[in-house]
C-alpha cells in the first residue's frame, strides 16, 4: 500500500462550530437604588444609604464629637481637626490659586508649645531686642551658611527689610518659610513679629496636596464656644487667600477628632468680609 493512503489518526474530524446564540454573558446584578428617606434618622443606628449625608452646624458637630468620645472611652483631650477642600481652580479663564501658608494666633490657645524663631538683622540694637523678646537665634548674614549646613534650625524666620535681599541664598532651603511681607515676617517691629510667631500656628495648602488643608484647631475637652471661635479664626484666615471676583472658596469642610469619623460642616462658603466691605454694605442698607 502507498503510505500516503494510510489513515492519519492524529487528524480527526472537526466538529461543526456551534452557532453563537447572540446572547451576552450574564452581567452582574445591578445594585438596587433606594430613594432617600424623608427627615433625619430617629435612631443612632440606621442604614446610611437610605439617608443623605448629614450636614451639621458647628455646635452640633462638636456636641457629637464629645458624645463619640464618651461612648468609645477614648482620650478626652484628643485633638480636634478641621479638613478643608478648597476651590483652587475657579474657572477656565480664572487664574489658579497658588498653594499658600500663613500663621495665626488662636483666640483660645490649646498648646503650651513655643516655636523657635530666628531674627535676621545686622544691627546690634535689633539683635539685642530680639534676644530680649525670646528669639531663639538672632544675627545677620553670618547665619546663612550655618542654616545651609543645618547647624541652625528654627520653626520660623523673620527679618528686617534692609537684610532681605542678602538672604537670597536661603530661598530654596527655607521655601515657604523664607521671610515675606504677606506672611507678616518682614518688618521693623521685632517684638510684634516674635509675639506672632513664637505662639503662632501655621496653616498651609501644600503643593502635593493641591487643594486640601488640614489643621488642628482645639482639644476636645475645651468648651464648645471656644472650639467654634478657633474654627472661625481658621476660616477667616483662609478666606484672605481667596481671589477677587470668583465663586465660593471652601468647597467642603469636615470636623473630626483624632479617633472619630469626619462630620460634614455647614459653613458659609464665601470668605468673611473685611471691615471696609462691611461699612460699604451698611451704607447701602441705609440708602
Amino acid at each position: 500500500l502507498n503510505p500516503s493512503c494510510l489513515f492519519d489518526g492524529s487528524k480527526s474530524k472537526q466538529k461543526p462550530q456551534e452557532k453563537s446564540s447572540g446572547k451576552k454573558k450574564d452581567a452582574p446584578p445591578k445594585q438596587k437604588v433606594y430613594p432617600f428617606m424623608e427627615g433625619e434618622p430617629e435612631d443612632d443606628v440606621y442604614l446610611k444609604h437610605l439617608y443623605p449625608r448629614q450636614i451639621y452646624e458647628a455646635e452640633k458637630a462638636i456636641h457629637l464629637l464629645k458624645k463619640f468620645q464618651v461612648l468609645d472611652f477614648t482620650y478626652p483631650k484628643q485633638m480636634v481637626y478641621l479638613d478643608l477642600t478648597l476651590e483652587m481652580t475657579p474657572g477656565k479663564k480664572k487664574k489658579k490659586a497658588e498653594p499658600f501658608s500663613s500663621v495665626l494666633n488662636f483666640p483660645y490657645p490649646f498648646t503650651s508649645e513655643v516655636n523657635k524663631v530666628l531674627v535676621f538683622s545686622e544691627k546690634a540694637e535689633d539683635i539685642k531686642v530680639a534676644e530680649d523678646n525670646g528669639a531663639a537665634f538672632a544675627g545677620g548674614t553670618e547665619l546663612i551658611q550655618k542654616i545651609l549646613d543645618d547647624e541652625i534650625q528654627a520653626d520660623f524666620y523673620v527679618a528686617v527689610p534692609e537684610i532681605v535681599l542678602k538672604l537670597n541664598l536661603l530661598r530654596r532651603k527655607l521655601k515657604n518659610r523664607f521671610p515675606k511681607k504677606t506672611r507678616n515676617s518682614i518688618g521693623r517691629d521685632i517684638p510684634k513679629m516674635l509675639e506672632l510667631y513664637k505662639t503662632g500656628h501655621e496653616i498651609a495648602v501644600k503643593e502635593e496636596r493641591e487643594n486640601f488643608l488640614q489643621t488642628r484647631i482645639a482639644t476636645l475637652d475645651m468648651p464648645t464656644e471656644q472650639i467654634v471661635a478657633n474654627l472661625q479664626a481658621v476660616l477667616t484666615d483662609v478666606g484672605r487667600h481667596k481671589q477677587e471676583n470668583v465663586g465660593p472658596f471652601v468647597a467642603r469642610a469636615f470636623l473630626r477628632s483624632a479617633t472619630s469619623e469626619g462630620l460634614l460642616l455647614k459653613v458659609d462658603r464665601r470668605p468673611p468680609r473685611g471691615e471696609e466691605e462691611e461699612e460699604a454694605a451698611e451704607e447701602d442698607d441705609e440708602r
